[in-house]
């Protein structure tokens, strides 16, 4: 039976890029995440993933960067069974499902209204997964949320579409309505931002970024000073190079010595609050 999807605003399509570079990392000879999801909702829908023309570097920087943030959301559920887990801007993520969380989890995927519907119409309905179709910068969704647990908060590719002032607000709005928590986001610096204007695969998300770059973790810090960065997890370093192409596996062991460098690339933050 063909599925359609609802009309969704450019804004919108731009989830279609990292679904793509998921579904792409899935036929990997070496796959990092292993999202067959990802590459089912692919098929299913006939979706040319290929038209980005996505080379082997951002593939494997979109697997691993969300391979990474579930072994957070892991981490923090294991030491609070009773946690919200919340993926803002979650796109098509199958976030919840790779993590499989408890019961005892409520979870939460927010993106705009259109995402919210797309998502209700491929991908499986399972206990305690709730989808919140709102904007972001609304300060209304949050209510729908406890505000009794601890939270673990997932930002997927999402910091490079806000604006300074945007993430502020968003930040303050999350500290404030949990008691406490954890957040990570994958970094997006002043180089990032020239990059993507650049880079071919990404010409689909340019109209839309919003951020200046943070070159540093400890900007994110001096912007927000109730969270306290846990560990900056440059992906250049990390064991999962070994499944990278030979060509990024060979840029990243060349640039691993360098932090500044490193973030270049691939780059995880992660806070408590």
């Amino acid at each position: 039976m063909a599925i359609t999807l609802p009309d969704l605003t450019p804004l919108e399509n731009t989830l279609w890029l990292t679904l793509a570079g998921k579904a792409l990392d899935y036929q990997a000879k070496h796959p990092i995440l292993r999202d067959k999801t990802a590459y089912d909702i692919v098929r299913k829908l006939d979706y040319d993933a290929g038209q980005f023309k996505l080379s082997a570097s951002p593939v494997v920087g979109i697997a691993h960067r969300s391979l990474v943030m579930d072994n957070i959301v892991r981490q923090f559920i294991v030491k609070n069974p009773d946690a919200v887990g919340l993926d803002l801007g979650a796109g098509l993520d199958t976030r919840v499902y790779r993590v499989d969380p408890p019961a005892t989890v409520e979870w939460y995927d927010v993106d705009l209204p259109g995402v919210a519907k797309a998502r209700q119409l491929l991908l499986p309905e399972r206990p305690h997964l709730h989808t919140i179709g709102a904007d972001l910068n609304d300060p209304r969704w949050i209510s729908e949320v406890p505000a009794d647990r601890p939270a673990v908060i997932v930002a997927d590719g999402l910091i490079g579409f806000l604006s300074k002032e945007e993430l502020a607000t968003l930040l303050d709005r999350l500290i404030r309505h949990f008691p406490t928590g954890e957040i990570c986001f994958n970094g997006y610096t002043r180089f990032h931002v020239w990059a993507a204007r650049k880079y071919a695969g990404t010409q689909s998300v340019v109209p839309f970024l919003r951020s200046p770059g943070f070159d540093t973790p400890q900007d994110i810090e001096r912007l927000e000073p109730r969270l306290k960065l846990v560990r900056e997890i440059l992906l250049g370093r990390e064991p999962e190079v070994a499944d990278y192409p030979w060509t990024t596996r060979l840029a990243s062991f060349l640039t691993a010595w360098s932090t500044s460098i490193s973030r270049k690339g691939t780059a995880i933050q992660h806070y408590r609050f």
